[in-house]
């Protein structure tokens, strides 16, 4: 009788926040529910896990359509210099108020969540000015803490995910300030991917400029030369004071000449540059 090879296991993915968080939802959908999520307090938390071997990928979010760029995420991957950007997916995100059994809307007192989603419910929260807004490092994380208080005067903005994880009632649904609020996430991982010639592709780039009159504008020359759509610049501080990087993300199909020769001229304007890596635009899962 012929063996047959057994599958591989399921990969292990590290996400900031609690079971029942929208990133858990990210990770879900982007390996096709098959993929064991493990959970992170801070976005570092992810980075490193990753690093160090102790998950297969992680799941960082990047930008919400409501909220901007996710700083903390970009901070983790220039933290972590060993890491490659290896995908990207997109989570419809619709928030709810969550709280115990017995709870009532009009007697709410307190309302927690990370902040990136409490700015993206930012008319629900304004036509209640008596509720006192507490932030908490995410959204399944303050749903939990709410569960496990039980007090009915306090709840959590999350997702539909959390309510049932933590058997907590909705008591609005959907308060996000548009119904196509939406987050997208980069997947991380040691090693890169390799993209076949002609792949919708985006590239991440993390760059360091000389501080002198120009020196943005001769970085993004080379794509405008070239025909490369420029999607993400996102500039943070260096951690030296008035110092700063700068996250890119460019938009080419693999193997593009131009791309490559941009990519090039780039290299010669900067200070530093570091490839973070390609992946298919809103692409299927590595593995």
């Amino acid at each position: 009788m012929t063996n047959q090879a057994s599958a591989p296991p399921p990969p292990s993915v590290a996400f900031q926040g609690e079971l029942g968080a929208y990133s858990e939802e990210g990770v879900m959908q982007f390996w096709n529910g098959r993929a064991v999520p493990v959970p992170r307090r801070e976005f570092r938390d992810v980075a490193r896990a990753v690093e160090t071997g102790e998950t297969d990928y992680g799941l960082l979010p990047i930008e919400n359509t409501l909220a901007g760029s996710v700083v903390g995420s970009y901070d983790a991957l220039a933290a972590c210099e060993a890491l490659h950007v290896v995908g990207e997916t997109t989570v419809a995100i619709h928030h709810c108020v969550l709280a115990p059994p017995g709870a009532e809307l009009g007697r709410m007192e307190r309302v927690a969540s990370h902040p990136v989603a409490l700015a993206q419910c930012a008319r629900f929260l304004g036509e209640r000015p008596r509720l006192h807004v507490e932030a908490a490092y995410d959204t399944a994380g303050a749903a939990r803490a709410v569960a496990e208080r039980g007090d009915v005067t306090a709840a959590a903005i999350a997702g539909r995910a959390a309510a049932a994880r933590y058997a907590l009632h909705i008591l609005a649904a959907d308060i996000e300030d548009r119904p196509d609020n939406q987050t997208r996430f980069l997947a991380i991982a040691r090693a890169p991917v390799q993209l076949e010639a002609g792949t919708p592709a985006r590239t991440a780039l993390l760059l360091t400029t000389r501080n002198v009159p120009g020196a943005l504008l001769r970085v993004l020359a080379p794509l405008a030369r070239h025909g490369i759509n420029l999607s993400t610049l996102q500039s943070r501080p260096t951690g030296e004071p008035w110092s700063y990087r700068f996250f890119v993300e460019m938009d080419h199909d693999a193997g593009d000449p131009g791309a490559l020769a941009a990519l090039e001229e780039i290299r010669t304007v900067t200070e530093s540059l570091r490839v973070l890596g390609s992946c298919a635009r809103w692409g299927s899962s590595p593995v």
